[in-house]
């Protein structure tokens, strides 16, 4: 039985005033007016469509709170991982002149319409690991059961969005840091619920980066022509469809 006379107690106020700073605080934040490096892989053409042209999401689809405090752990995670790995030998930089106010390293393309800002650049690391350098950083943070696939088949196989970013980024610096595209990027696997670290090497997929290249002109090339890129799935009840913000909006039209 419902008691209608109960009054909120003081958690759940107060993460109500979280949630409500958090959720004021993104929605005030301009959105981005180019198409970014690490979405470009994503499953769906015409997802990345809308995204890149600021098409409205479905109303309940914007970030709750709880999905924003998601995202800020995952950042607190990797900056804990730079630590950690700076901690044990690699020369790691993320910034220029690895300087807090530095500016990111990143590439811009297309008129600036197709860019992204990597996690670091490796320009060293103890003799007994044999990397070779400079070498593309990333990384990323994922709950137990993400992080076991990541693990047991690898970034390229289960989580292939990444792999292309990977490639992108490998293709598009190295023009700025030359090499990083002959050698095998880092990329490492925070565990959320444990803290486990996974890290593998990850070379450079020529063929990947420019399939993943010639998409996102495809994309802005349809967007600018007024064009609709075709849908992943023929069904709107495919997984992909179901967590997307544009659902609605994608299937309410005619194709």
């Amino acid at each position: 039985m419902l008691d209608f006379n109960r009054r909120p107690n003081v958690a759940e106020l107060l993460n109500s005033a979280v949630d409500v700073a958090l959720t004021t605080e993104n929605a005030s934040r301009p959105r981005r007016d180019y198409l970014g490096g690490s979405r470009i892989g994503h499953a769906c053409e015409r997802a990345l469509q809308f995204e890149f042209a600021g098409a409205p999401k479905d109303d309940g689809a914007d970030f709750a709170g709880q999905t924003l405090r998601i995202f800020a752990m995952g950042h607190a995670l990797e900056d804990l991982a730079i630590q950690w790995l700076r901690a044990a030998g690699i020369d790691l930089y993320t910034r220029k002149g690895n300087r807090p106010d530095g500016e990111q390293f990143g590439f811009s393309v297309a008129g600036g319409r197709i860019r992204g800002h990597v996690d670091g650049i490796i320009a060293g690391a103890p003799g007994v690991l044999k990397l070779a350098v400079p070498a593309l950083w990333e990384c990323k943070t994922m709950n137990t059961k993400n992080w076991r696939a990541c693990v047991k088949e690898g970034v390229t196989r289960s989580k292939p969005v990444y792999a292309a970013q990977i490639a992108l980024y490998q293709a598009y610096m190295d023009a700025s840091v030359p090499g990083l595209a002959s050698n095998p990027a880092l990329f490492t696997a925070i565990n959320k619920d444990t803290a486990e670290l996974h890290h593998e090497l990850v070379a450079f997929d020529a063929e990947l980066a420019q399939r993943m290249s010639d998409r996102a002109v495809r994309i802005l090339s349809a967007t600018d022509a007024g064009e609709l890129l075709p849908r992943l799935a023929r069904e709107r009840d495919h997984f992909e469809c179901r967590m997307c913000p544009w659902a609605n909006r994608c299937w309410e039209m005619a194709r």
